[in-house]
């Protein structure tokens, strides 16, 4: 691991899938908002495909295995390009979630494992306190790839936002950069924008309720910086619920 000192953002209060560099093959693309899976113990290619709405012929397919047996815990799995109807990740009955709201990490460099550890050094017993994390190309990640936290497979309420109770209802998104200087790349806004609209549309949250992390009411924060081009990502996501 590169010796990067990550700050852990701007998470507020007292876990994650660990995804490490994908031992698939190099050939295969990552666009924006590639989801990775790490397959757990007890998981088959049947649960994980019904899990993502896609088939397990596609999974052996996206990522070139002959058998449905090649699937030992720990392996990492490139989800295929799922249909538009369907999630781009996981998605669980629950009337909680009202609110998503948007953060960065404050730091140039990171990915969910070394904000996990960085969050649970600062007293967060349960690890990163977003629910996912979008990466920028560094440590690691590839730029615009999408890490889902165990708050979120667990369904689990974050530790982002105290103010106006979204840590309880707000979904937590966080950016890889420091957008006060600079603003998050194409892919990155890309990946958000796919990974807000299915958020959106399975829990019918209106556009209204996609902030910025200093827009809830009662908090001081700069996060996600000037520079994170609202408009431009607003315009992208401007479909379905918009009130």
């Amino acid at each position: 691991m590169l010796g990067v000192v990550v700050s852990g953002g701007c998470a507020t209060s007292p876990q994650i899938v660990q995804v490490p560099v994908p031992s698939v093959p190099s050939s295969v693309a990552f666009p924006p908002g590639t989801v990775l899976h790490r397959v757990q113990r007890g998981e088959t290619l049947w649960s994980i495909g019904k899990t993502y709405g896609v088939s397990h012929q596609d999974i052996l397919r996206t990522n070139r295995l002959s058998h449905a047996s090649q699937l030992p815990a720990g392996q990492v799995l490139v989800i295929p390009p799922i249909p538009s109807v369907q999630p781009v990740v996981p998605i669980y009955p629950n009337t909680r979630w009202t609110h998503i709201v948007i953060h960065h990490t404050a730091t140039e460099t990171g990915n969910a494992k070394m904000i996990d550890r960085s969050h649970r050094k600062r007293g967060f017993a349960k690890g990163m306190g977003y629910h996912f994390l979008i990466n920028n190309g560094t440590v690691g990640r590839r730029d615009g790839q999408i890490e889902i936290g165990r708050r979120w497979t667990k369904q689990l309420e974050g530790a982002h936002c105290n103010a106006g109770g979204m840590n309880h209802h707000g979904i937590g998104i966080c950016l890889v950069g420091d957008f006060t200087t600079h603003p998050p790349s194409a892919a990155q806004i890309a990946a958000l924008a796919a990974l807000v609209q299915q958020l959106r549309a399975s829990y019918q949250i209106p556009v209204s309720r996609v902030i910025h992390h200093r827009d809830v009411a009662g908090k001081n924060t700069e996060c996600p910086g000037d520079q994170f081009p609202w408009a431009e990502f607003r315009a992208q996501i401007f479909s379905g619920p918009s009130s």
